[in-house]
């Protein structure tokens, strides 16, 4: 019995030495908190238009966790994961469990859990190009972020397999092929990617096609919706600049899409195929996007997103023939200290609907933030940080009564809040 003991102890501490020899990595993101406004909770309305401080009601989470498992003769192999959970922050005990209001006729979980990821990438399988990267799995896909408007512009992520990295020229190819449904309607992605392209110092490119096959089935073709479905392209290119003296890093986005990708390019989207508008066999659209940080000294940082796009012909069931939707968002701060701060964040959106009879319809909204905040160092990009807010939002648009249960055209949020990624 001693010597069974002693075998399994050994084979034990044997495994455990070759697990830690490989190192795990945990990353993760989070944001929560607690908020009021003039009618109950938090009222949050067009983050990705007007910006996120301030205009956000819920508690999210990202773990990933991480480990390269295999490491030999220049190859290796990793294993990534992440799990997320959303919900509105209510309760102390939130669960998937579906909990009922005070008049028991609705219900609705408290929480939602998701697999965000799970994949292999295995590295120097290829002797000419060793750090070319082999991947299969569920992944976000090199997603392109605008943080302080929570949108991801380039988005096509979901479960694939691929080939990134392969040194080409002056930069790298990257190609993938992408599953990521509308509703019923099976949709694969074939993404092509040309990055690291320097026309001249500080600046580099990138260039990106994303073809959209529609892969309706035999049932849903003699159904007479899904055949207006069709096959669809977004172009993507990039042109960064980071100047060194000033510290200046800016961004310059130009996106075209065609059918089901079009209306991507009026909603903030980063490439969903849209089922839900009609048939979008005529539908195109286009988007500019301009971001940057610009430091002012040790003390002062600004943040802006400037986007515009337009859509036509991308919603037939609505009459639409046209969207046209422009945005601009700001995000500045005063460094007090090394861990304090004070930030402010403005932003405003237009956007107009021209329908095929000749009407219109016009969305306009306005938003003031102003938040003290104690962060992990100075820089913009510290975290983690908890801020106390109070936040400002007006709707200036033709149908403007979205705030206090549909009577009010403005509220007013206050409220604590801690964001953190690691």
């Amino acid at each position: 019995m001693k010597q069974k003991l002693l075998t399994t102890s050994i084979a034990m501490a044997l495994a455990m030495t070759a697990a830690s020899a490989h190192a795990v990595d945990f990353t993760g993101y989070f944001r929560s908190g607690v908020g009021v406004s003039q009618d109950g909770d938090t009222q949050s309305w067009k983050i990705s238009r007007l910006g996120r401080l301030g205009n956000e009601a819920d508690t999210y989470t990202e773990v990933g966790v991480g480990q390269e498992v295999y490491n030999k003769d220049g190859k290796s192999f990793y294993v990534d994961s992440m799990f997320s959970m959303n919900s509105d922050g209510s309760n102390d005990w939130e669960s998937t469990q579906a909990a009922c209001n005070f008049d028991s006729k609705s219900c609705s979980e408290d929480a939602t859990f998701a697999l965000r990821q799970f994949n292999v990438k295995a590295k120097g399988l290829i002797s000419s190009n060793p750090d070319a990267v082999l991947w299969a799995g569920k992944r976000y896909y090199q997603r392109h972020d605008l943080h302080i408007i929570d949108t991801k512009y380039w988005n096509i992520s979901g479960a694939g397999a691929g080939l990134e990295n392969l040194k080409a020229g002056p930069g790298t190819i990257s190609a993938a092929w992408i599953r990521n449904d509308g509703d019923e309607l099976n949709v694969n992605y074939l993404d092509l990617r040309y990055a690291g392209w320097s026309p001249w110092q500080g600046a580099w490119t990138e260039f990106g096609a994303d073809y959209a096959l529609a892969n309706e089935t035999d049932a849903q073709k003699a159904s007479g919706t899904y055949d207006k479905f069709e096959n669809s392209l977004m172009l993507t290119a990039e042109l960064s600049h980071f100047f060194a003296d000033s510290k200046i890093s800016q961004k310059i986005v130009g996106q075209y899409a065609n059918k089901g990708l079009a209306k991507n390019m009026v909603d903030q989207g980063g490439g969903w195929y849209d089922v839900w508008s009609g048939d979008n066999s005529d539908a195109k659209g286009y988007r500019f996007i301009n971001t940057a940080d610009l430091p002012f000294g040790d003390r002062v940082m600004l943040n802006y997103v400037l986007t515009y796009g337009r859509a036509d012909d991308y919603a037939p069931n609505s009459d639409i023939d046209n969207t046209k939707l422009f945005s601009a968002v700001a995000r500045g701060h005063y460094a007090w200290t090394d861990y304090t701060k004070t930030i402010v964040e403005a932003g405003a959106f237009k956007e107009k609907h021209s329908y095929t009879s000749g009407s219109t319809y016009k969305e306009s909204g306005q938003k003031y933030t102003l938040a003290q905040a104690w962060s992990a160092g100075a820089s913009f990009w510290a975290r983690p940080e908890i801020r106390v807010y109070a936040s400002y939002l007006k709707n200036d648009g033709d149908y403007d009564t979205t705030f206090n249960g549909n009577t009010d055209n403005s509220t007013w949020n206050f409220g604590v809040q801690a964001e953190a990624w690691w």
